[in-house]
Order: C-alpha cells, then structure tokens, then sequence
C-alpha cells in the first residue's frame, strides 16, 4: 500500500514538473529560474525525453516489480516529447523564402559576433553578400562597428553606424547598429533607460521611419535573472509605438516573451516575431556547437504589424567564424 501511494506521488510530482517545462506559461513560470532555462531547450528536451521513455520502457520490460510504474514513465516521457515536437513545429523548423526586393522591402541581419570574434573581414563579408538595411550586432565594438559600415560604403552599400557602450574595458558591453543611409537620418536615442547589463541601441528617425532598436538583454544566470527579466520588459516597452522594429540578442524565446505582448497576436509589446510567422521560430541560433535544431532560438528580429514577414533565414554557413550565435536574416514588407 505505501509502495503504491509512493509511486502515485512520484508520477504525480514527475507530471507536474514535465508540463511546467513543456508549457511553463501554464503556471506563470516562464520566466522563474530554473524553469525558464529548462524551457528554453526544447529541441534538446525531445532527443532527453526520447531517450528516457526507451530506457523507461527496456527497464519495465526487464524488472517485473516495478513494470507498472516504470511503463507509467516511459508514457509520460512519450507524452512530454510529443508536445515538445508539436510546439516546435508549430513555431517552424525551416523558415521560408524571401521575396523579390522592391521599395516596400527591407532586409534585416542580426549577429551577437561574440565581441568582435569574427573579425570585420568576416562580418563585413557576410553583410557585402547578404546586402541588409539593416544590421544589428550586440557584443560589437565601435571601432569594429565603423570599419564594417566603411567596407560596405566602398561597396556601395551606404551603411552608418552607431555604437553604444558601458565601458571600454569588456567588448560583450558594446552593441552596435547600422542602418543604410536610404531609410534617413537617425538619432541615437539619449539613454535616460536602456537595458541594464549590456546596452542596446535606440535609432529614432529624424523624419519618416520605423523606430530601430538593436536589443541585447543580459542572459537569464543566477546572478542577473532580475536584470534579465525588467530588459525584457523594457524591449517590450519600446514597441510601444506603431512602426518599430527590434533586432539582436534577447537571450529569451518565445515562451520567455509570454504575458509581455500588449496586443492580440503579438509576442513582444507591439511587435511580432519574424521567426514565428516567417516558419522559423524554432531553429536555434545559440549555441553554434550545438545543430540548429537542438539550440536555443534567442536571437530575434521583431516588428510592428505596419511590417509582414517575406523571408526568413537563419544562417549557419557561419557557425565556424567564431562566435557562438549564428547570424538571422529577415526581409520585412510594408503591411497594405
């Protein structure tokens, strides 16, 4: 009688904890440590949870006292995996294709280069052969940031950049942002608020324009998990407004966004993720060492509904260049 009241408790407990990972939003849980890093790897949860229900279902084959209990698991397992890999595919596992350029377009390519690691060659090469209007590149230094924008320039690409920085001292507190001289001219907004560890750039437009913010929220560690939590608020509050578009690292998915939307159909503020709708939202671009598929998809372009999504790509012909992220690259189309 105990045996079996201790095995319900243990199924109970094991359910309990399985539905808070697979869908924490449930429990408000979202963004509480350690669910939150636990949701977060949900590609990596179906290979765990895959393996666990085999080994479940060998071990009740082969120990006849705990058949019962161990099948239990195994189904729970199964159970836990077939939502996982129903959440991913929802989201999207291949992105789609871009449209033919026109003058209601824009390109959008967004890279965390892990403090310059690449090296400019290398990120200029990728935004000479990808040519965006937009290039938003957390963890990246003026100086880099400049010679990037100059290399495009000589191209003629009439990229500009700007860069904020918290200190000159560690180059992950650096974010950089260039925006092609044909959307205008641009002021860096006076930074009265940003995110609180690691900077992000606001370009407000001098005249017509989206407002463009290159976002970098701190990643969700013991440590700065509060940090972590009001950067996310503050993204979401710069999509406030009816034309903005948010791109770079915001070491959170989708379901780290949920309770932050300010609109039916959003995911962050205003605005709305060019992974989601563009049939990508669950290819990971973090970390490089891991397939696109087991990674973590933390790096987002968003954008207000004034903008639909034509393509979407996340590139991995980088993951050797250095950093850990891999590049995304978006096209944006003016709504109507």
């Amino acid at each position: 009688m105990i045996r079996r009241a201790l095995a319900a408790l243990i199924l109970l407990a094991l359910t309990g904890a399985l539905v808070a990972i697979v869908w924490p939003q449930l429990f408000t849980l979202q963004r509480t440590t350690p669910v939150a890093q636990a949701v977060s790897l949900r590609g990596a949860a179906v290979i765990l949870g895959l393996v666990a229900a085999v080994l479940g279902t060998v071990l009740a084959l082969l120990i006849r006292p705990g058949r019962r209990f161990l099948a239990m698991v195994a189904v729970l397992l199964l159970g836990f995996t077939g939502i996982q890999v129903t959440v991913l595919s929802t989201r999207g596992i291949a992105g789609t294709g871009f449209e033919t350029d026109s003058e209601a377009t824009l390109t959008v390519l967004s890279w965390n280069t892990l403090g310059d690691a690449p090296g400019v060659e290398a990120i200029a090469d990728l935004v000479l052969e990808r040519r965006p209007d937009i290039v938003a590149l957390p963890e990246t230094t003026e100086e880099t940031a400049k010679q990037v924008a100059a290399a495009a320039q000589a191209a003629g690409l009439p990229l500009v950049s700007y860069t904020v920085a918290y200190d000159q001292i560690s180059k992950a507190r650096s974010t950089s942002l260039l925006i092609s001289a044909d959307l205008g001219s641009y002021v860096i907004g006076s930074g009265a608020s940003n995110t609180a560890v690691l900077p992000s750039v606001v370009a407000v437009p001098a005249g017509g324009g989206p407002k463009i913010v290159a976002a970098h929220a701190v990643a969700p560690t013991t440590a700065y998990t509060p940090e972590w939590r009001s950067d996310l608020a503050w993204l979401a509050a710069q999509c406030a407004s009816e034309d903005v578009i948010l791109a770079g690292d915001f070491n959170a998915t989708l379901d780290h966004f949920s309770g932050l939307q300010a609109a039916p159909g959003a995911d962050l503020g205003q605005c709305r993720d060019a992974g989601r709708l563009g049939g990508g939202g669950a290819i990971g671009t973090w970390p490089t060492s891991l397939p696109a598929l087991v990674g973590t998809p933390i790096d987002h372009v968003l954008a207000t509904p004034s903008w639909r999504v034509s393509g979407y790509r996340v590139i991995t012909d980088r993951d050797g260049a250095g950093s850990d992220h891999r590049p995304v690259l978006v096209q944006l189309t003016r709504a109507g």
